[in-house]
């Protein structure tokens, strides 16, 4: 499939099935929208339940004789695709941006990330290890061996296109298994450009798919077919209870990365300026699309108007326009998402919320066409504002003045989701007691957000079930089996 000329005119997009693309054929058609200027860039067949088996049954087939080769020789080729996604880096950034509308030097980031989830996956090739323990009986030992799963369905979210389908493929591969994914149907061409340069680089058919389509449709079926070993999700909280109700039957192993409502909290001995600074990185990168985003602060009133000054200062300063420009912000990824934002806002209004920062949405002039979301502050009075509760997922900002730290533990842990959390303080036995009275699953001390691959990025509650990267994420796509091995 031809992705050179897209921008141009409007590229037909293929499924990606057993090393075949398939055209839609027959199929009824999807949309791909650019959102900076609404301009329709692509069309992808809208899939069907029998593309799900279709790619699902080629899967199973390519999985068995992928799991006998050795490991080395597995990293090996997830190591070859790496290379191939930093040679095409420019493309792929492009792409990127065309379809979800981060900044380009952000798309740039995204593709570096990509191959940092690729190469680290094919580095543990040599890591999968397992146990022998000392039977009771005589003349016998006990074998703990990690085997894959089989197949596994990747299902991703939209704000990282690209990043995220790396971070499961690559150790979904490595690890022995087959991968089909379901694009999503807003951002799917990243994902469909992966699979052509695994294509490119040799890796056997059948064992990365791409199906497109509608997650209400074909990812249901996807989740409850018996093919299925192991789901592996990004995206909301609300999609994460529906796959999670529907893998309940066949009783599927799950990892669930939701939603979360980062607190942000800034105590009175903090050095305000670095702050400030991790504090506009964590709410405005990606438009706010981040799911480990800076989406509520907690500011200390000793220091909450110099913070408060600062921080809208560095607000008002942010410039949107043409992501391929390089502003700071681009739009939302739809418009359907600033209509969300908008609701919120008036949500968090309504309630008692004072606005301190007036953006919300534009729509005139240059930003006639297109989905943008300027950044809006507000100080709430109470936890319980629908701000504080509910994950924004934009340029929005709540702030909520503290008076103690025991103050901000508890209204920080009064919230469903368990994501992340940001502490900035240089008191360090503040530092030290909050990962044990704080009940979230990633936590950054005086820095902004930004996992890295040898980490463990898991969340609590609301925020899912299971994890991604590191020797943790990589065990889950490993079955344990034990053999009781005896020569007499």
């Amino acid at each position: 499939m031809n992705f050179e000329d897209i921008g141009s005119g409007r590229l037909a997009a293929s499924m990606f099935i057993n090393g075949q693309w398939l055209d839609a054929g027959k199929h009824q058609t999807i949309d791909v929208e650019n959102p900076a200027n609404e301009q329709i860039i692509a069309t992808i067949p809208e899939g069907t339940p029998d593309d799900a088996d279709q790619a699902l049954n080629a899967a199973k087939q390519a999985q068995v004789a992928w799991a006998r080769q050795p490991a080395i020789e597995r990293g090996k080729m997830v190591l070859a695709l790496a290379r191939a996604v930093i040679a095409h880096k420019d493309e792929y950034a492009r792409l990127i941006t065309l379809e979800q509308g981060k900044p380009l030097n952000q798309a740039y980031g995204e593709v570096g990330a990509v191959e940092n989830f690729l190469r680290y996956a094919a580095e543990n090739a040599r890591r999968i290890e397992g146990d022998i323990i000392p039977s009771d009986n005589p003349n016998e030992e006990i074998h703990i061996r990690r085997v894959p799963r089989g197949v596994v369905v990747g299902l991703t979210a939209w704000n990282y296109p690209a990043a995220l389908v790396a971070r499961k493929l690559g150790p979904a591969l490595v690890a022995g298994n087959a991968f089909v994914l379901l694009a999503h149907e807003n951002t799917p061409l990243s994902g469909l450009f992966l699979a052509r340069l695994a294509d490119q680089v040799g890796l056997p058919k059948g064992l990365f798919n791409v199906v497109t389509g509608r997650g209400a449709v074909i990812g249901q079926a996807m989740v409850e077919h018996p093919i299925t070993n192991l789901v592996t999700m990004t995206g909301s909280t609300l999609a994460g209870k529906k796959i999670f109700a529907a893998g309940a039957e066949e009783l599927k192993v799950l990892h669930l990365e939701l939603g979360g409502k980062a607190p942000f909290i800034v105590m009175e001995d903090a050095d305000i300026d670095k702050a400030v600074d991790a504090a506009v990185i964590a709410r405005y990168t990606n438009c706010g699309q981040i799911c480990t985003c800076n989406e509520r602060m907690y500011l200390h009133r000793a220091i909450a108007d110099e913070f408060t000054e600062k921080f809208i200062a560095k607000s008002a300063a942010l410039s949107i326009g043409d992501p391929m420009l390089n502003p700071d912000m681009g739009p939302k990824v739809s418009g359907l998402e600033v209509q969300k934002l908008d609701e919120m806002l008036q949500a968090g209004i309504d309630a008692g919320a004072e606005v301190l920062l007036k953006g919300g949405s534009l729509n005139d002039g240059q930003y006639e066409k297109g989905h943008w979301y300027a950044p809006t502050v507000l100080e709430v009075k109470d936890n319980q504002s629908p701000l504080i509760q509910n994950e924004v997922f934009g340029p929005i900002a709540p702030i909520l003045r503290i008076d103690d730290f025991e103050q901000a533990i508890a209204m920080a842990n009064d919230s469903k989701f368990g994501l992340s959390a940001y502490l900035f303080t240089k008191d360090i036995s503040r530092l030290m007691r909050l990962p044990q009275d704080l009940k979230f699953g990633e936590i950054y001390f005086n820095r902004a957000n930004g996992e890295q691959v040898q980490g463990f990025h898991s969340g609590w509650g609301h925020s899912g079930l299971g994890g991604e990267d590191g020797k943790y994420g990589f065990d889950g796509y490993l079955h344990k089996q034990t053999v009781y091995l005896s020569w007499d």
